[in-house]
C-alpha cells in the first residue's frame, strides 16, 4: 500500500510555469511506475506524464511533450511534473498514481494508487 499527495497546482497566465509535487509514503516507493493523470470538467481522464522506477525512461501525451517534463527522487519518496508554456487548454485537476507493473500504461485503470488530485487554472 502507497498513499499519495500531491501539491504545487495553482492558478497561472498563459505561457507561465507551475510545478506538481508528489509525495509517496507507505511501502517503498522506489518499485512504483508513477504517473500523472489530468481531468478538466466535462471532460474524460487523460494520461499526462509517467515515468519507470529507477527514472530513466519516461512517457508523454502528445498535447504535452516538449513542454512538461516527470521526474522523481526515490531517495525523497516524490516524483514531480514541471510545467511549462502553460496553455488554458492544460487547466484541470491533476493526479499523481502508482503501479508495481514493470511497464507503464496510458490507462488509468491500470493504477492502483490515487492521490487526491490538485487543481491546475491557467488563464488566457
Amino acid at each position: 500500500q502507497v498513499q499519495l499527495v500531491e501539491s504545487g497546482g495553482g492558478l497561472v497566465q498563459a505561457g507561465g510555469s507551475l510545478r506538481l509535487a508528489c509525495a509517496a509514503s507507505g511501502r517503498t516507493f522506489s518499485p512504483y511506475t508513477m504517473a500523472w493523470f489530468r481531468q478538466a470538467p466535462g471532460k474524460e481522464r487523460e494520461f499526462v506524464a509517467a515515468i519507470s522506477w529507477s527514472g530513466s525512461s519516461s512517457y508523454y501525451a502528445d498535447s504535452v511533450k516538449g513542454r512538461f517534463t516527470i521526474s522523481r527522487n526515490n531517495a525523497k519518496n516524490t516524483v514531480y511534473l514541471q510545467m511549462n508554456s502553460l496553455k488554458p487548454e492544460d487547466t484541470a485537476v491533476y493526479s499523481c498514481v502508482a503501479s508495481r507493473a514493470l511497464s507503464y500504461s496510458r490507462d488509468y485503470a491500470s493504477y492502483p494508487y490515487w492521490g487526491q488530485g490538485t487543481q491546475v487554472t491557467v488563464s488566457s
